[in-house]
């Protein structure tokens, strides 16, 4: 029987700041992904990312940005300070999302952006 492990990095999304709260009790160590990241940090988080809701000031596809929007770039610089050590080790991102808009931005990001999904994935359904 073969084996699967997906070495992703899980991303779950919660919609207020009661189900960031629950998210994080449950299961402690994780990175927070919001458009106004919680200062300080609340208990059981290790870093907080912010990205911006609207388009950045760079035209689309320019050098620096290569079209990618804002959920891209916010998961590739958790992912970076994850990994050059800038920030505590997490083994899960969650995503304070308070809008439909967002968590389909987000969705979209995860299965769309190549890059992205090699890192991370969405969390199953039910998942704390």
């Amino acid at each position: 029987m073969p084996v699967f492990a997906d070495g992703r990095i899980p991303v779950t999304v919660v919609a207020d700041e009661a189900g960031l709260a629950a998210s994080l009790a449950a299961r402690p160590g994780a990175a927070i992904l919001a458009e106004a990241p919680p200062s300080p940090l609340p208990a059981g988080a290790v870093v907080a990312g912010g990205f911006r809701a609207e388009p950045g000031p760079h035209p689309m596809a320019c050098h620096c940005c290569a079209g990618r929007g804002p959920f891209a770039q916010a998961l590739d610089a958790l992912f970076l300070a994850r990994v050059k050590g800038q920030s505590e080790w997490f083994s899960r991102v969650v995503a304070l999302l308070p809008s439909m808009e967002a968590r389909e931005a987000l969705a979209d990001t995860l299965r769309q952006d190549a890059v992205v999904a090699s890192r991370f994935r969405a969390e199953a359904p039910g998942a704390a």
